[in-house]
This record gives C-alpha cells, structure tokens and sequence, in this order.
C-alpha cells in the first residue's frame, strides 16, 4: 500500500509541476473564456456546460460554482450542466443516439449570446463535438476544455483549452483548476 501512495503522490507531484507552466502558457486563453462567460452573464445569458463520466462531474461543479458561490457572496449567475437530467438524457439517448444528449438540450435551451462549454478529457467525445457545432449554429461563443492534444475538437470552439497530458485523472485535476480560475475571474 505504500508503494502505491508514493508511485501516486510521485504523479501527482509531477503533474503540479505541469499544471504551473500549463497555467504560464494557457493564461490568455483561459482570460479569453473568463472574459467571453463574463459579457454573456452581464447581457443576461447564460452558461450550458457538458462532458462525460468525470468530465460530466466537472461540468456539474463548474456550473454549481457559478450558480451558487466561488468565494464571494454575490448574485447567482446563470449556469446550467446539461449532464444531470437522467429522463432527458436517456429519452434523447434513446430516440436520437448518444451522440445527441448534448446538442438536442442546447437546441432547446441555448439562445444567441449565451455560452456553451465543452469537457473532453480526450477531445474525441462526439457528443461534446455536435453540442458545441449546435451551440455555433445557434450563435453562442463556445468553449473547449481538453485534453491530451485536443483531438477532434480543437476546431470546434471559439476559446480551446488543451492540457496536453495524458492520463485522464491528472487532465481532470487540471480541468477542475481552470474551473476554479474562471470562477475565481468572473466572480
């Protein structure tokens, strides 16, 4: 057992050290994505936030974050994850595909000027793709949050965060800080 702590603590450690430079290089497109989620929010929009498995547990805390309080009190800001309803997800899943659980609730609940952030630890989720191509259609700024090099979706979003990692736990730690950054910027 504690061979196994030290081997994890080893790759945590090292992936601390990549989140710094990480966090050095990715600055002006993560203020890119803060800036673009703030003009949306003070012009009434809002935020549909979506992913898979833990990239769906970092849409939900993202939005959770937004909608109820980072640090400071102030007013809710419009966020919602698209990944918790069970009956619209397994209706959608079942009648149209998995492929569109994502894009079908953008469809009905995005407006012009609203914000669509995508999860991907592997930037190949099909489903974040269509949702974010559906967000662009509709007329919503899109953001990309990635992985590994970006995959598919490195063309499918107005702001692309990449951290090109890849072991997906230490691309879902560094997911969850730029979550917390974001916040920390439109707070």
């Amino acid at each position: 057992m504690r061979e196994r702590y030290a081997r994890e603590r080893e790759a945590i450690s090292r992936n601390l050290e990549m989140q710094r430079e990480a966090l050095d290089e990715l600055a002006p497109v993560i203020v890119q994505a803060s800036e673009m989620i703030e003009a949306s929010l003070e012009q009434g929009g809002k935020v549909l936030v979506f992913g898979n498995g833990g990239s769906a547990a970092s849409a939900q805390h993202f939005a959770a974050e937004l909608s109820g309080r980072y640090v400071k009190e102030r007013p809710p800001k419009a966020a919602i994850a698209l990944t918790t309803d069970t009956s619209v997800l397994t209706a959608v899943g079942n009648d149209y595909g998995f492929d569109e659980i994502f894009a079908r609730q953008v469809r009905a609940l995005a407006k012009k000027g609203d914000v669509a952030v995508g999860f991907s630890t592997s930037g190949n989720s099909q489903n974040v793709i269509r949702a974010l191509e559906v967000a662009r259609e509709i007329g919503c700024a899109t953001v990309a949050i990635l992985g590994r090099n970006g995959g598919e979706t490195l063309s499918k979003a107005d702001a692309v965060i990449v951290y090109e990692a890849d072991e997906t736990p230490r691309i879902q730690e560094f997911h969850d800080v730029v979550c917390h950054l974001i916040c920390a910027l439109v707070d």
